[in-house]
């Protein structure tokens, strides 16, 4: 695909590049989730909340209050096309065809409606919330975060003259290709697009994930944006995120169902899709907590993925959780996709899915040539290990700028669920600065969950 990336930032004209172009420029676990929340909590209100992690910038001083106010806005009166519905309902998501209700997709068609929003800033922060029924909300996630990226970028590129834009991206496109050429030819690798949340643009986005599948081919196993996987024959890939979870754990009446609840939303989620889609994420409220106290079935499902926890030493646990259960990890998946770049899925590759010889260190896998000297590793490895790439891959401008300064660094930005019928809504994660809630309720939380297993990491993206 040949985009003038320089070009049309400089003759940048909104009604050509609205940022939201379609409902389906979301991730795919958002369209699993919301049939999951139609069938199962049809009148359960739910509110979510904007997050800036980076306090360091003031994104209210950035981003143009008028210009976010207007894309949410055409991104509120958006529907659902025919042609997307269609292919929705006739599509293969892995390898299941229909795993899309035909009364779910009628919904979508007639009824389906994004809620209203609050938008204001205070002291140099955005302040966005949305409220109403779940079904409504849930989807402002992504739509929001990849709108306040986007203006980010745009805010930048007004201050690039075009001979500095061609620099940017120049730069930028020689740096993506260099992580792909070490990335080119490794055995049995996998690789996903997780990038739409915090991506650079959606131009850029669609030239990223193109380039990746043009260039590593079978090694790119797809995109967990839905309209861009629909628009280039791509695999969707995704199944469920902590939103889940947290709701039930909210709806809780005390702290026994509260501690049950995580255990309670797998019961439902797996009857809801008739078990398929099953792939854990446990760091809601701690991981190790999660395994140790899971019931036996839980080791039945097909994987776990790594959010918010060290990968090598979640990847560790997981294996020999598994195995103390009588399960085979080989016939597992384990997925990793906090603030990973190439270094770290090299290394992770390496580690999870070959076998060391010689005692080669993970750190050492810095080459894809490194994959294919048989005296170091076999493809054949403990577990099958997938790399969801996200941040790193779909906006990695770092250093690129001609004018030397940091505009276009991504930042940590979440827009999370925070009340629940009136209930506060907590998140814990496997790392203290990433918990999320009152801090009434996060320690509480703690108390019930306990800390387990738990770090104090620094949160990069």
């Amino acid at each position: 695909m040949i985009i003038n990336l320089a070009r049309r930032a400089h003759d940048h004209n909104w009604e050509l590049d609205p940022i939201t172009r379609s409902l389906l420029d979301t991730d795919f676990y958002k369209l699993l989730m919301l049939q999951f929340i139609w069938k199962n909590f049809p009148s359960t209100h739910a509110t979510f909340t904007l997050l800036n992690r980076t306090t360091s910038v003031r994104l209210g001083d950035v981003v143009n209050p008028h210009e976010l106010r207007e894309q949410l806005e055409a991104t509120r009166k958006l529907r659902f096309h025919k042609s997307e519905l269609i292919w929705l309902a006739g599509n293969t998501f892995y390898g299941r065809r229909g795993i899309f209700e035909p009364a779910f997709l009628e919904w979508l068609e007639r009824d389906f409606r994004l809620s209203d929003f609050d938008l204001s800033e205070q002291d140099g922060q955005i302040v966005l919330s949305f409220s109403g029924l779940w079904t409504e909300t849930t989807m402002w996630e992504i739509y929001a975060l990849s709108i306040i990226d986007e203006l980010k970028t745009r805010a930048s590129l007004k201050r690039l003259s075009e001979l500095e834009l061609d620099i940017l991206y120049a730069r930028a496109k020689t740096r993506l290709w260099e992580k792909m050429e070490r990335l080119r030819g490794v055995p049995k690798l996998n690789i996903s697009d997780f990038g739409t949340r915090r991506r650079h643009s959606f131009l850029w986005h669609e030239y990223v994930v193109t380039a990746m599948s043009d260039t590593l081919g079978a090694g790119f196993s797809g995109s967990s944006n839905t309209y861009l996987a629909y628009k280039h024959d791509m695999e969707a890939i995704g199944t469920n995120a902590h939103e889940l979870p947290m709701a039930m754990a909210a709806l809780a009446n005390d702290d026994e169902e509260l501690k049950t609840a995580q255990y309670r939303f797998l019961e439902l989620w797996q009857k809801s899709y008739q078990g398929e889609l099953l792939i854990l994420l446990p760091d809601t409220f701690g991981t190790t907590q999660f395994l140790d106290n899971a019931p036996d079935w839980v080791a039945d499902w097909t994987g776990q993925r790594i959010d918010s926890k060290d990968p090598w030493l979640a990847g560790d646990e997981y294996i020999a959780w598994l195995e103390r259960r009588g399960r085979n990890p080989r016939h597992k998946r384990l997925i990793a996709s906090d603030a990973l770049d190439v270094e770290q899925i090299l290394a992770l590759h390496a580690y999870f899915g070959g076998t060391l010889r010689n005692g080669a260190s993970p750190g050492s896998f810095q080459r894809a040539t490194d994959f294919l000297d048989e005296k170091k590793w076999v493809p054949d490895g403990r577990i099958r290990f997938s790399a969801g790439w996200g941040t790193y891959l779909t906006n990695d401008f770092r250093g690129c700028n001609p004018r030397d300064d940091d505009g276009f660094d991504p930042v940590s930005l979440v827009c999370k669920l925070t009340e629940v019928d009136g209930r506060p809504a907590v998140k814990l994660s496997d790392n203290y600065s990433k918990a999320l809630g009152d801090p009434d309720q996060v320690a509480r939380y703690r108390r019930v969950f306990g800390t387990a297993g738990v770090a104090d990491m620094p949160v990069f993206t």
